[in-house]
């Protein structure tokens, strides 16, 4: 009764006129810039972080932050389904069937079934976290620095581990982020740290300048580099034909199930240190093509293959704030670029959130409710408006892009070192991307590498210098166990593999970037 009563104070905070107009200028802004071709929520959030921690209030900053973030994932689906060019890898299960779809003329039946999709499964989603939250957030409060210690490990590793298609690569990339993480003055010290005689590194290398270089500057030059290979027409609409929301019968009657199991799918794995929807969405995928009635039209244009993935999609984003909001720790890299949003108002997640900035917390959550109802009025009927954004050249689109991001950096900062870091770090990505080296684990390491090392001192200060407080508390045990097992799980199906006489590949999944 608490959570509910929470909720409920949350509501009548976020339905104030001002945090309303945030919330609308949030969910807005992130379609219209979700929607542009190859661009997913982390490039959004990326590209839009610096002008958001300009305003003062840090409520409605972090609620206008939450609808970008949905705004981009419903805009990601669009740009999926008719151009066939998802903008995460999480929104590649849409397009498989979802592009099909639009080329057989059913092109707003795809679209349909996404957005309702996405409504239902985020709506049932963060109901889950408005109860689920809370208590684990005062379970958090019993764990101790060896135990957050051993949690980012989990985190960091898990990441590393089941991102991409390369074990190496992944650490290699995780390596990047932690020197990136021990650039400045140590705090227990006082020493400068890897500054290489710069003024400017003394504070460390900023958040927001890595998140826009890694994800707007390093996307954005990726895509560039291969405009070529884009496809570059978009699926017609088709007119207008019978049925509710643009669905048959038959429609809702194969979309709904499809809906709950994606929902089903994505809370939990968006919880879990893994984080992300690539697992969920999948796996959705496909549950829902084993269990078809319909198998011919699989490849084909099947709805199933756009109802589930896309609300596994969006269902996912809730289970993310699970840990995020509870323990301050970031499951994939736009829960990450949230995180360093909190940061900059002063404001730690984890359990003691919950105690000190209740008022914040509900009313962020409540506002994913009512985000999710704009987005749906702002879809469907708007469909037209994105299509014509979708239509922009693409040297414009992206050339706009890189000036804004360079704004940016600039607005927040006010130094031209950290603009010419911002570039440095955006080509080393290109050619992260080029070369199939994750991007993920290098924010995770410089978000949660300071924390690391700031717990494992803690826990060595409070138990004398003696080691073993980091194996003799069950807790942290367990959790640096599970690290262990995570290293070793994508190589599983090979060993299995070989020992049966087969070969099978890595097991591996795409990074939420």
């Amino acid at each position: 009764m608490s959570s509910l009563s929470s909720l409920l104070d949350g509501f009548a905070s976020v339905l104030s006129p001002q945090n309303l107009l945030y919330a609308a200028i949030g969910v807005t802004i992130g379609t219209l810039v979700g929607v542009l071709p190859g661009i997913g929520p982390a490039l959004t959030i990326a590209l839009l972080l610096p002008v958001s921690l300009q305003l003062d209030d840090p409520t409605g900053t972090l609620i206008m932050f939450a609808g970008i973030y949905y705004g981009a994932m419903y805009g990601g689906s669009t740009t999926s389904i008719l151009l066939n060019t998802p903008g995460e890898s999480a929104s590649v299960a849409t397009s498989i069937e979802g592009y099909q779809m639009a080329r057989r003329g059913r092109a707003r039946a795809a679209l349909a079934t996404a957005a309702i999709g996405s409504f239902v499964a985020a709506t049932i989603s963060t109901v889950l976290l408005a109860f689920v939250a809370k208590p684990m957030a005062d379970l958090a409060v019993t764990f101790r620095a060896s135990d957050y210690f051993a949690l980012a490990v989990l985190a960091m590793v898990t990441v590393t581990a089941m991102v991409g298609a390369s074990l190496p690569r992944g650490l290699m990339s995780l390596t990047f982020g932690l020197f990136l993480g021990l650039v400045g003055i140590d705090s227990l010290t006082g020493q400068a740290r890897f500054t290489f005689g710069v003024p400017e590194l003394l504070d460390g290398v900023d958040v927001v300048t890595v998140i826009v270089g890694l994800f707007a500057i390093g996307e954005t030059l990726y895509i560039a580099s291969r405009l070529k290979d884009l496809p570059a027409k978009v699926a017609p609409l088709e007119p207008v034909k019978g049925g509710f929301a643009w669905l048959s019968r038959q429609d809702w009657a194969r979309s709904w199930p499809a809906w709950l199991r994606g929902t089903l799918f994505g809370f939990p794995f968006g919880a879990l240190p893994s984080g992300g929807a690539e697992i969920p969405t999948f796996l959705s995928y496909t549950v829902e093509k084993r269990r078809s009635k319909h198998q011919g039209e699989w490849g084909k244009g099947a709805i199933e293959g756009v109802a589930g993935p896309e609300a596994a999609n969006n269902a996912s984003f809730s289970g993310v704030l699970v840990p995020l909001l509870t323990l301050g720790i970031p499951t994939s890299a736009t829960a990450a670029v949230m995180l360093a949003a909190f940061g900059y108002f002063d404001l730690s997640p984890g359990p003691q959130l919950f105690e000190k900035s209740p008022d914040l917390v509900w009313a962020l959550i409540a506002s994913l409710f009512v985000g999710n109802v704009m987005l749906l009025a702002l879809n469907l009927p708007l469909i037209r408006v994105w299509v014509k954004v979708l239509q922009i050249p693409r040297p414009l689109l992206y050339t706009g892009i890189l000036v804004f991001a360079t704004l940016g950096v600039y607005a927040v900062s006010g130094s031209v070192v950290d603009v010419l870091i911002a570039y440095a770090i955006g080509v080393l990505a290109m050619f992260m991307r080029r070369f199939d080296f994750p991007i993920a684990p290098v924010i995770l390491g410089l978000i949660l590498g300071p924390m690391m090392e700031t717990q494992f001192r803690r826990a060595l200060l409070l138990s004398d210098g003696d080691l073993s407080v980091f194996v003799t508390r069950p807790l942290t045990v367990t959790l640096l166990g599970l690290a262990v097992v995570a290293l070793a799980l994508p190589h599983l199906p090979k060993v299995w593999a070989r020992l049966r006489g087969g070969d099978a590949q890595r097991l591996s999944f795409a990074e939420d970037d």
